[in-house]
């Protein structure tokens, strides 16, 4: 098949290049000249595992092009996907105004019947509004159909090639057997639905793995005033099928460009047709405060931030991307220096992306985990990339003024940290002092 995809961040880029490896002619279609020469040139402008290999691939095979000329790409297509951004509005509604723009576009270089595909997460009713753009501009014949994405940052190519579903939102027969023998050398378990629940299926979704998250983290928060571990009580839970494992890892809360901007678009949602969703305004509120228990674990430990050195391990919102979208680094950060601290920050890839949001002359950048602990009085570890599970902990803590570290992921195991010298703070497990003299020893530091 041919297919244009309008859009190249993560969705669009990720899916328009699987989709050429799965043997479509894709071409993917921005409106940012130096991404698109980026792209011709083989750099890659995100961090995604995988996805260079394979855009070489398919690029060298003409499978696969990029260009800023949208007319022409919507000329030779069958299939036209919107991926563009559906940022949050000041009131947390998604901002549309992109989606608009592409319908409008994709319109007027309509040359012949086109399957229009909407790959963006919007809200219920937003495909009917591009139809009613496109057809108030366009003769020509169109079906609209609405393909949510369940993509991880992170794994997004390994989580295209195996979806747990295909969701396909239409009116039509004929669009969704298109589009059903588009997506089926991925799997056979694809739903479909029509179009409002399509949409609505998105924002369920996201909202309900939101609600186990902060919920684990309102247990962690009471497992600590207990005595409980909830490492333990997530794991005999998740045993329960009606339950599961999954998103029961307690920490500091959801980032990224998903979660924190799907559950506010929900509320809103409900909001204009006059539900208030108590339960999801709960959810975002549990989210927004878990992240400030490192800094509650600061000042149990050190008595005072104010003129003390904060080592940041790990800035991307989670491991293996180097997105800082709705971090929680960022706003630890930013509370660490408005407390008085110096912070010396480390992310194996995202520091530059960091830095571009939050810059100020008392961070530090440093190039390695190490570099980042040395003289330092505590460590914030914020994302639990896979270098610092590898990391040789007791070297770290004699690099360190004092050997404190609040572990915001529960990266390392109360058995392990027990052996090791430093005041261990976790979420949701109880506090580890290495000797009795010790502790005395971090009491005095507290005191002074």
């Amino acid at each position: 098949m041919n297919l244009t995809v309008i859009g190249t961040g993560y969705v669009g880029l990720v899916s328009g290049v699987c989709f050429s490896d799965l043997g479509n002619r894709v071409t993917c279609v921005d409106n940012v000249p130096q991404k698109i020469e980026m792209l011709k040139k083989g750099e890659v402008p995100i961090y995604e595992p995988g996805l260079k290999e394979l855009i070489d691939k398919n690029t060298e095979e003409s499978r696969l092009s990029f260009t800023t000329d949208l007319s022409a790409a919507v000329k030779e297509a069958e299939i036209i996907i919107i991926a563009v951004g559906t940022p949050q509005s000041e009131n947390g509604e998604a901002d549309l105004r992109y989606i608009d723009q592409a319908a409008k576009e994709i319109a007027a270089a309509m040359n012949g019947y086109k399957i229009i595909m909407t790959k963006s997460t919007v809200p219920v009713g937003t495909n009917e509004r591009i139809r009613n753009l496109i057809s108030g501009i366009t003769n020509h014949s169109f079906d609209i159909v609405s393909v949510p994405e369940f993509l991880r940052e992170g794994s997004a190519v390994r989580d295209t090639f195996n979806p747990d579903r295909i969701v396909i939102g239409t009116e039509r027969k004929a669009a969704a057997e298109k589009i059903i023998s588009l997506h089926t050398p991925l799997t056979d378990n694809i739903f479909v639905t029509d179009i409002r629940s399509a949409e609505m299926i998105k924002y369920a979704s996201n909202a309900f793995l939101a609600t186990k998250i902060s919920f684990i983290n309102e247990i962690a928060n009471i497992c600590e005033k207990v005595g409980a571990d909830v490492d333990l009580v997530a794991q005999g839970m998740g045993y329960d099928k009606r339950i599961g494992p999954s998103f029961l890892s307690a920490g500091i809360g959801y980032g990224g460009s998903c979660f924190p901007k799907d559950t506010k678009a929900l509320i809103q949602i409900a909001g204009n047709v006059e539900y208030d969703f108590k339960l999801l305004r709960s959810v975002v509120e549990v989210n927004q405060m878990q992240r400030f228990g490192v800094i509650d674990k600061l000042l149990d430990s050190l008595g005072t931030i104010q003129n003390r050195t904060i080592g940041i391990w790990g800035l991307a919102f989670k491991p293996n991307t180097d997105d800082v979208r709705e971090a929680p680094s960022l706003e630890i950060v930013s509370a660490l220096l408005e407390l008085g601290a110096t912070v010396k920050i480390y992310d194996p890839i995202a520091t530059n992306n960091f830095l571009n949001v939050l810059n100020h002359p008392y961070i530090i950048r440093c190039d390695s985990a190490l570099d980042a602990s040395r003289d330092c009085d505590a460590i914030c570890l914020l994302t639990d990339w896979q270098e610092f599970k590898e990391v040789d902990l007791d070297q770290i803590g004699d690099a360190m003024r004092l050997p404190i570290m609040i572990d915001g992921r529960n990266t390392y195991t109360l058995k392990d940290m027990a052996t090791k010298k430093f005041l261990y703070y976790s979420v949701g497990r109880p506090l580890i002092k290495h000797t009795h003299e010790q502790a005395l020893e971090y009491q005095n530091v507290n005191i002074g």
